[in-house]
């Protein structure tokens, strides 16, 4: 998928994972160019999690391959982790140690840690430097978690699903701190189930599903090859049905969630038609409005199905 980074600073090739008769990442290949945000996003069980688990050498692969730079990370798990941090989907800490004490303990696992009143600062934890880790809210944890991921001043960062479960407030702090990765010339990849944190963060992204990459690019990439197309979308009891032919210029007609959408490449025409059937049948266009395609337009059309499925 995408063309070949022959700069990338991490290589997956062939990479496979099988659980019983189930293949739960299936023969996959991608490759994450340096100093980018690189989102993998898909519905539960895609197999995101399974990828990134082999990627830091945590599970071991049935097939294929992960490289770090020029360093295999399956036969050389050690020289790896000493290159990549990883903020794990649930992190477990000791409850009764400090802030301040809990990035010491794993700063002392590395040659060379970043000072600890340097990370405490550049994750806002100032005010709870002394504080126990019992004593953190769900945002302040997943800042210590991806300060502890930042203590051996890691080439690239793993994140698996960083803001999942925070309030809208603490998502948005976390992706500010994300954002000053890579503005550190940091690699950071990243699982997630939500379509606009992958919007907002993402220089490039694949979208997985059924252990597969589907598709790989920068979120504009993927828009203009999937779906170079405008939306119609009216109110979801507008009796429309769901076969275009009556209406020039629409090519489908689908109900999502609140919406009924109308595709079209012929956004004009697809308006005249449209007002055109209405005055014919006698309905009311309730809730009209356009607007061009999203990424999570092209999610749905590649896997058929949503995100938090």
């Amino acid at each position: 998928m995408g063309t070949c980074m022959h700069n990338a600073v991490l290589r997956l090739e062939n990479l496979t994972k099988r659980y019983g008769s189930v293949l739960a990442v299936d023969h996959l290949n991608l490759e994450v160019p340096p100093g980018q945000i690189f989102s993998l996003l898909g519905p539960n069980g895609a197999g995101k999690t399974t990828t990134l688990e082999m990627t830091e050498g945590l599970r071991p692969p049935d097939d294929g391959h992960v490289y770090l730079g020029n360093v295999d990370v399956i036969r050389h798990p050690a020289v790896a982790r000493l290159r990549f941090g990883v903020q794990l989907q649930t992190s477990a800490f000791f409850e009764l140690l400090t802030v301040r004490e809990t990035l010491e303990l794993f700063g002392n696992l590395y040659p060379g840690p970043l000072p600890v009143s340097d990370l405490i600062t550049r994750m806002g934890l100032e005010e709870k430097a002394g504080a126990r880790v019992e004593a953190l809210s769900g945002g302040q944890r997943q800042r210590l978690a991806l300060g502890v991921a930042l203590v051996n001043d890691p080439e690239v960062v793993f994140l698996d699903e960083p803001s999942a479960g925070l309030d809208p407030q603490a998502r948005r702090n976390l992706w500010d701190v994300i954002l000053g990765l890579k503005a550190e010339g940091r690699t950071v990849v990243l699982t997630t189930h939500y379509m606009d944190e992958a919007e907002v963060l993402s220089d490039r992204l694949a979208i997985m599903d059924h252990g597969r990459v589907l598709d790989a690019g920068t979120p504009r990439e993927l828009i203009e090859r999937h779906l170079p197309a405008a939306m119609i979308e009216l109110d979801p009891d507008v009796a429309i049905g769901a076969d275009p032919s009556g209406i020039p210029g629409v090519l489908s007609i689908e109900r999502r969630g609140e919406a009924t959408v109308l595709v079209t490449e012929r956004l004009e025409e697809a308006l005249v038609s449209l007002v055109s059937w209405a005055g014919r049948e006698g309905r009311e266009l309730r809730g009209l409005r356009t607007r061009g395609a999203t990424l999570e337009d092209v999610f749905l059309k590649l896997t058929g199905r949503s995100l938090r499925e």
